[in-house]
């Protein structure tokens, strides 16, 4: 186990193209980290720079204390599990976990019991004979999980590891992931796309857009107070909804819509007063009352839930109700939104605003 330090990180490729601006995180010993972002925010770029797969271009890496960021991979003491599983088709699950043992010449009693401790850890001690192609793809992400933990590495890094699976697997390999993290105790680095992933598996989550860390906090403080319009877009599903207002005198009012300032931005929506902002609100924060009226356009049942899309003028909004409903498209739908639950962002800015 170990900690890590990433000082003013950047990756600038020798075309220009700048890919990573100024990454700062202080990871602690045994944290589970997941950088999550859309494709190209740089989150595996970061992860290989912590890994050595690409050139640190200028700032500090630091791993237990001993400055690694111009150390070759193989210094480093990490371990990382690629999203295509990289394993050797020709050689057997034990072969394959054995591997990087055998090329640092361990003794063959000492490479066997890492390699049966990993297999009773991840449930592979009956596939240990065979060949990648006889095992299904959420075995073959667990042999190349268990190919990093008979290395013992000080920090395992994951780069998408659950991509390539289909849903169900996604749900029982994240479950997996979480058991191996307690116990292991180790330090984990995750990068995926899948905010889902983010809420359920992390410490910490960074959240990253174009090259740029957002906000970086527990999965809670992301989701109930997000620092900017990026954030609250990115993380929940189905995604907030946001809504051009404007303050007027205490209230938040547009064409089709007026509800009073939240009770924790009165002190602060003053330098507003007649501007427009953005109101944002969950879909499950909007509930059955009277303040809005919404056409319905679509109803999807989800078992315990259901979302109902419609359409405020013509302003899309979801709504997530803890029912089963029924309403037909084109149906008129009176709602109303939890007050304390209002997000509100500056428009130009996209920054949320301060509360009291």
């Amino acid at each position: 186990m170990a900690d890590l330090s990433l000082k003013n990180i950047n990756k600038i490729y020798p075309n220009g193209v700048q890919a990573v601006f100024d990454f700062n995180l202080d990871v602690s010993d045994g944290e589970f980290i997941v950088l999550v972002g859309p494709s190209g925010c740089g989150k595996s770029t970061t992860l290989r720079m912590v890994a050595g797969l690409e050139e640190i271009s200028s700032g500090s890496l630091t791993i237990d204390g001993k400055d690694v960021t111009n150390m070759p991979p193989k210094d480093r003491d990490i371990a990382m599990v690629f999203q295509n599983y990289a394993l050797y088709a020709h050689m057997t699950v034990y072969e394959n976990m054995a591997f990087s043992l055998v090329l640092r010449h361990e003794d063959k009693n000492v490479i066997h019991e890492k390699v049966m401790q990993a297999a009773e850890i991840l449930g592979l001690h009956d596939q240990l004979n065979k060949k990648p192609a006889q095992l299904s793809g959420g075995q073959r992400q667990r042999v190349a999980v268990g190919r990093a933990i008979v290395r013992n590495p000080k920090v395992f890094l994951f780069d998408e590891p659950l991509s390539n699976l289909d849903a169900k697997l996604r749900g029982s390999m994240r479950r997996e992931l979480m058991l191996l993290h307690d116990r292991l105790k180790s330090t984990m680095i995750y990068v995926t796309h899948d905010q889902t992933e983010a809420l359920t598996l992390a410490d910490r989550i960074v959240c990253m857009s174009d090259g740029y860390v957002q906000q970086i906090g527990t999965p809670i403080e992301l989701y109930d107070n997000p620092v900017n319009l990026f954030v609250a877009s990115f993380i929940g599903l189905p995604p907030m909804n946001f809504i051009d207002v404007t303050v007027n005198n205490g209230k938040l009012t547009n064409s089709y819509l007026e509800v009073p300032v939240p009770d924790r931005y009165k002190a602060t929506i003053s330098a507003y007063e007649g501007k427009t902002v953005v109101l944002g609100i969950r879909p499950e924060d909007i509930v059955v009352g009277s303040t809005v009226e919404l056409t319905v356009d679509i109803n999807e049942n989800l078992g315990q839930n259901t979302l109902v899309h419609g359409l405020c003028k013509k302003k899309k909004i979801t709504c997530k109700f803890k029912e089963w409903a029924e309403y037909k498209r084109g149906d008129i739908l009176k709602v109303d939104f939890k007050s304390e639950k209002i997000h509100l962002f500056d428009k130009e800015t996209t920054k949320v605003i301060a509360t009291k």
